[in-house]
């Protein structure tokens, strides 16, 4: 069997953000219930040095955007919106989801073996896409949504495994 870099990017993501949407509906309703106020749990951190929720759901919007925009030949796109509110993180998940919709797997022909060139930190850094998809990009989105569902969990919100993992 044959897996197409389409199939291994794009649904892959659209999956992990729709499970990201309903646990930002969790903490929303957490906080809520408890009389939290959300702007706590949204500036949230596992340690002082580490991002926020709301930093670590950005991210995690970026590498879904990032990743396949870049393999797939296309332009990368940019939200304006902000991170202050659970709606403004969900407006951004929708963002992305609505972007991932309008991806098709045409785009993606041959992008296993094409150059990607992306910057990282001051400089750039060139890879095969299969390389790029499998060693970069995904990995960062995971890190990212598993440092975003570890703050909440930290922080009470009731979440377990099919949470992180979504549901069909």
């Amino acid at each position: 069997m044959t897996i197409s870099m389409y199939q291994a990017s794009v649904p892959v993501y659209a999956r992990h953000l729709a499970a990201l949407d309903v646990i930002l509906d969790k903490a929303a309703a957490h906080a809520a219930a408890r009389k939290i106020d959300p702007a706590i749990l949204i500036g949230a951190r596992l340690f002082p040095n580490m991002w926020s929720l709301g930093e670590q759901v950005r991210s995690v919007c970026n590498h879904a955007t990032r990743g396949p925009a870049r393999i797939g030949r296309q332009p990368i796109p940019t939200f304006d919106g902000k991170d202050a509110t659970f709606a403004d993180l969900k407006a951004r998940v929708a963002w992305v989801l609505a972007f991932l919709g309008g991806l098709t797997p045409a785009q993606f022909e041959e992008s296993d073996v094409r150059p990607v060139t992306f910057p990282v930190g001051d400089r750039e850094r060139t890879m095969t896409g299969a390389q790029y998809l499998l060693t970069f990009s995904l990995p960062n989105f995971y890190f990212h949504l598993t440092t975003a569902y570890d703050i909440l969990r930290h922080n009470g919100v009731a979440l377990d495994k099919d949470d992180f993992i979504g549901r069909d």
